[in-house]
């Protein structure tokens, strides 16, 4: 039986549906971002980036894609098979911001609880108290990795809706917020293999970037083999940026100037999607606000205050191709990758502004 709303300890009700409870401890929310110029949010951004670099070597495109979607304050989902160093790029951009890691393994029987957390009985001296406490899940971490997330149930995934985009969860009427930064890192398995199921498409859209991190090039794998990084370059792995100034370039990116005319070059690209005869479905609202808020990041990592059509197009493909559908697949369909060819192919066709 849920308990009375006057045995949760949380916060007192105000005017609206659920209650916000305060954060399970002190540091869950960074009261101001640092205050950063445009030459030290860059600075901030080249430590980043090689502090990945270390862990996750001789793939520069996924550490600068994972760094633009952190910046953004978006989520990223690394689709690709096993052993090609997603854990370990998820843990290294945790200790680069000093920030809590938590590894959720999703298996078929993990219930939104076991996510989440739950209102437990309060004990004292063993006896309980008759009220309940909120004890937090893995969920409430600054990097959670959500290692083969197309492996749970399509309620554990709907389970992630709310904290992907409020960054709060709500339990028993309760809204609890989650850390600040907050960054989903999942990683999904191909789904021919056995036992996965699609993630929903408003799960799909949470996302800022999907993309495959791929096998090294064989130098690259080489120096792998001699010395892995995940057990040489990650246990000594020290922070970079402090949690303050990972907001304050969250902050300033939210800020870069977006022109008109790149705004106008943007939808073209999204109008084409809904008009193509491949895709069934198109970009929504809320894809190109992805691809500006990307576009942005992007801006800010490179120390311009403005963005260039460069940041578009170059980010289209990694932001957009997850968030549409395929038409009904004929004879020489291309499969898992024919929508970002249909993307590349939107791409020529768009005139880019000058």
């Amino acid at each position: 039986m849920p308990p009375d709303d006057d045995s949760l300890k949380c916060a007192a009700p105000t005017a609206e549906a659920c209650r916000v409870a305060p954060g399970h401890a002190a540091e869950n929310e960074v009261a101001a971002g640092a205050v950063l110029s445009l030459d030290q949010a860059g600075a901030c951004g080249e430590r980043l980036r090689e502090n990945l670099a270390k862990a996750l070597r001789g793939k520069p495109e996924v550490v600068q894609r994972t760094t633009e979607t952190l910046v953004a304050g978006g989520h990223l989902l690394l689709e690709d098979v096993p052993g090609v160093g997603k854990t370990t790029l998820a843990h290294a951009l945790a200790r680069s911001i000093a920030g809590e890691f938590r590894r959720v393994q999703f298996t078929s029987d993990l219930l939104p609880g076991d996510l989440i957390g739950a209102a437990m009985p309060e004990l004292r001296a063993g006896q309980a108290t008759g009220r309940f406490e909120f004890q937090p899940g893995p969920l409430f971490a600054h990097v959670v990795l959500a290692d083969e997330i197309n492996r749970a149930s399509p309620k554990l995934q709907s389970a992630l809706l709310e904290a992907m985009a409020e960054r709060a969860v709500t339990v028993d009427g309760v809204t609890h917020k989650l850390p600040r930064p907050f960054l989903v890192v999942a990683t999904q398995n191909p789904l021919d293999h056995h036992g996965t199921h699609p993630l929903p498409e408003s799960q799909l859209d949470r996302f800022l970037v999907r993309r495959s991190i791929g096998y090294p090039e064989a130098e690259d794998e080489a120096a792998v083999l001699r010395d892995d990084p995940a057990e040489s370059a990650l246990p000594t792995l020290e922070p970079v940026l402090t949690r303050a100034e990972v907001l304050g370039m969250q902050a300033l990116a939210a800020r870069i100037k977006f022109d008109d005319k790149l705004v106008a070059y943007l939808l073209a690209i999204v109008q084409r999607t809904r008009e193509h005869e491949g895709l069934a479905v198109g970009v929504s609202p809320r894809g190109g606000i992805a691809l500006r808020r990307a576009a942005q990041a992007r801006a800010l990592l490179d120390g311009r205050d403005y963005c260039i059509p460069e940041d578009v197009r170059d980010l289209a493909v990694d932001v957009l191709a997850h968030r549409v559908l395929l038409a009904v697949r004929g004879p020489g369909s291309r499969g898992d990758g024919e929508s970002a060819w249909i993307l590349r192919e939107i791409l020529d066709q768009t005139d880019v502004p000058l």
